[in-house]
């Protein structure tokens, strides 16, 4: 008869794995505030706001009002996510969608063109001016953030030029071009479905192909990014060409929606687009654009804004709502990463822009 060690005996009989509960962790952070607080505000605002107008606020009819007031802010948010992912600024996307939609209404009214052609000529156009942003931006290697803006106040200027700031009005526009985005399915407008869908597709491009993650690692560090082989520059070009064609896009939606073409009519959206990507960017994927958060951020600052006009509160209500949470959501990011309690691994894990591995100072490839 053998006897077996102390040792023997462990290894030969090592006794039941600990259970590790990683799902319930999964969970937890999934569900917390850090990760989802948009969602989270998102409550508290209908809570708030149902309690405050209890006859107006808690109908469907303000579900639907909420996404069809926001549809166009909602394209006019997504169209920036693929350059802002590569640290590159479009300021002058709101100036493309006002091209667009009155590049489109001018070629119905004046030249009984295709409504299709037209939305085609508006995004044509809208290209050409991402052609030139990539010039400025990436051949002169003037930054982005000015550079867009002086392309903007161009396009602003030509606008004002071509039209003498007179809104284009006719009967042709009121027909089956308003319909593209006044048509209703399932109880809320065409814009809807085509925010919906567009979203689907950034979400899938951005997070499961090749080309999503290198534009997520020029964004993190080109340095790297350039060492991986990565092309940068060519990356950054053609963020600006999707940002221009979706932008234009955008404006021939805003124009329908108008039944005119307006040549101021896009500068509104502005801020509330980067508004919504800024808080977008801490709902899921911490620090990093991405289009459900996007969604979640727009749907927030809809509901805000259409329950304060159900609550009658004053025209500036809207726009210092708009502020106010944007500082707060960026605040909060600043606070996290800034907390000493965090440590090392929670201050990169809310870096401005997490593109890589937390703490890991390299591009995913």
């Amino acid at each position: 008869m053998t006897t077996q060690l102390p040792a023997e005996r462990d290894v030969a009989d090592p006794g039941p794995a600990p259970s590790v509960p990683a799902r319930r962790v999964d969970w937890r952070s999934g569900l917390s505030v850090r990760n989802i607080g948009a969602v989270y505000v998102l409550v508290v605002i209908c809570v708030v706001f149902s309690i405050w107008a209890p006859q107006t606020f808690p109908r469907v009819a303000t579900i639907k009002q909420v996404l069809d007031n926001n549809a166009i802010t909602g394209l006019a948010a997504l169209a920036l996510i693929v350059p802002l992912s590569t640290r590159t600024f479009d300021l002058s996307f709101a100036y493309v969608m006002s091209l667009s939609g009155v590049t489109a209404a001018h070629l119905i009214v004046a030249d009984n063109t295709n409504i299709w052609l037209a939305m085609l000529a508006g995004i044509g156009i809208a290209l050409v001016i991402g052609v030139i942003n990539g010039f400025v931006v990436v051949v002169m290697r003037i930054d982005s953030f000015i550079g867009t803006l002086a392309t903007g106040s161009l396009v602003q200027a030509f606008i004002s030029f071509v039209t003498g700031d007179n809104t284009i009005n006719n009967v042709k526009l009121a027909g089956s071009f308003s319909t593209l985005s006044q048509g209703v399915f399932g109880g809320v407008i065409y814009p809807v479905y085509y925010v919906l869908a567009l979203a689907i597709v950034l979400w899938l491009f951005m997070e499961y192909t090749a080309t999503g993650r290198r534009l997520y690692a020029t964004g993190f560090n080109p340095d790297a990014a350039r060492l991986a082989n990565i092309k940068v520059r060519k990356l950054r070009f053609c963020s600006l060409l999707t940002s221009a064609a979706i932008s234009g896009f955008a404006g021939v939606m805003l124009a329908s929606s108008l039944s005119s073409g307006d040549p101021t009519a896009g500068t509104s959206y502005l801020l509330p687009a980067f508004a919504t990507l800024f808080v977008g960017a801490t709902v899921f994927k911490q620090g990093r654009f991405n289009a459900w958060g996007t969604i979640v951020a727009v749907l927030m600052l809809g509901t805000g804004t259409v329950g304060l006009g159900l609550v009658a509160a004053p025209l500036w209500a809207a726009d210092m709502f708009t502020g106010v949470v944007l500082i707060a959501a960026l605040s909060a990011n600043v606070f996290q990463r800034s907390s000493p309690l965090r440590g090392q691994a929670g201050r990169a894990r809310w870096l401005p822009f997490r593109y890589g591995s937390p703490g890991s100072g390299r591009a995913p490839r």
